[in-house]
């Protein structure tokens, strides 16, 4: 599966599809969007492993500025 996240079609659904303004579009959380289009449909909530994998993807960044 590939990191990159095709914008461009996100950006046509959102506001081409829904007429959302930019400044909405954007606005929006991934979670938002996906009840938009219809997605709401529950999902399992994270277990500890797909939490700590996430967390390992996506650390958060130390603050040297302090």
């Amino acid at each position: 599966m590939s990191d990159q996240v095709n914008w461009l079609i996100w950006m046509q659904v959102g506001m081409r599809q829904l007429n959302l303004r930019p400044d909405d579009f954007w606005a929006l959380t991934p979670a938002e969007l996906m009840f938009l289009l219809g997605q709401d449909g529950a999902q399992e909530p994270l277990g500890r492993d797909q939490l700590a994998a996430l967390s390992a993807r996506f650390p958060d960044e130390k603050r040297t500025d302090k």
